[in-house]
């Protein structure tokens, strides 16, 4: 008994690491066994991989979890803009780089908000490398691109000082709080230490010009939904979504049409916001060890 305790203490165990690609230092946290499956958890904006805090050690006796930090983001480097272009063409380099060096050669994604077209990028780029897809709140399908995203649109259309500057109210801290709390029947749930380091790493200085350059680079992901699309139709990866029905950012919508490309997908939706994890982490852990039992 103590020896198959002491193996899940070991497998549960989060390391946080920190690995050298080109000029950037990127941080991720790491758990479960070398050689069990790999689960690649990727993280949406403002937030970094604090956010799978819980759901990793939940998951770490299953898959060997590797969470990256994007540039600019949570504890990976911050480089100036002048010399690093702040791009989701950029983000998946690096990630892509990551499985590299790590010798990940099959991987399953959690893919959540920003996460969605860095994975999907991925996808595309390496469709045989994927195992399968965990979607919370991340879009591939106009569908799922409704007001919120209105003022957004108006930047890319028109990329003025005055519609960038309309958009600034997004890195503040009134915003990120919201993020995290609209649609929440119980905000008692919601960690306030999670908004509060959000907000500490839009604090520094320049790095509100970094997520104001990500919304704007946002727009290039549009144009590739057909190449997600295409992939979900061609590949079948099996897919299972849990989608926070009361998110305001990437409101329910956006699941529905995952169907179309892919007739055997699970769907939960969850009654949580954009955050879900926050609110029903327990659920979607459940979840996904369910899932991934049926689809082994």
């Amino acid at each position: 008994m103590t020896a198959k305790t002491n193996a899940s203490e070991s497998a549960s165990t989060v390391h946080y690491n920190t690995i050298r690609i080109g000029d950037i230092d990127l941080f991720y946290r790491e758990a479960g066994a070398k050689d069990a499956p790999v689960l690649l958890l990727l993280h949406g904006f403002p937030t970094s991989s604090n956010m799978f805090r819980n759901l990793i050690p939940r998951l770490a006796g299953k898959f060997r979890i590797i969470a990256p930090d994007y540039p600019g983001y949570g504890f990976s480097s911050m480089p100036d803009r002048k010399s690093f272009a702040y791009t989701f063409e950029n983000m998946t380099n690096l990630v892509e780089e990551l499985t590299k060096k790590l010798g990940l050669e099959k991987y399953a994604m959690y893919v959540m908000d920003y996460g969605a077209p860095i994975g999907y990028r991925l996808a595309i780029r390496h469709p045989e490398k994927v195992s399968g897809l965990i979607v919370q709140n991340g879009n591939a399908y106009e569908e799922g691109l409704r007001e919120f995203w209105d003022p957004i649109k108006k930047y890319w259309g028109e990329a003025t000082t005055e519609n960038r500057a309309a958009l600034d109210y997004l890195t503040q801290p009134d915003a990120t709080k919201w993020q995290y709390e609209n649609g929440v029947s119980d905000k008692t749930l919601v960690d306030p230490t999670t908004y509060t380091l959000d907000q500490l790493g839009m604090d520094r200085p320049g790095n509100a010009d970094i997520q104001l350059d990500m919304l704007y680079d946002y727009r290039t992901n549009v144009p590739l939904y057909p190449q997600f699309q295409e992939f979900f139709r061609k590949y079948q990866p099996p897919m299972l979504i849990t989608w926070g029905k009361k998110d305001f950012i990437f409101p329910p919508e956006g699941a529905v049409p995952y169907k179309r490309d892919l007739p055997k997908v699970e769907t939960h939706i969850l009654e949580a916001g954009h955050f879900a994890l926050e609110t029903h982490g327990e659920e979607i852990a459940n979840h996904i060890l369910e899932f991934f039992e049926k689809n082994a």
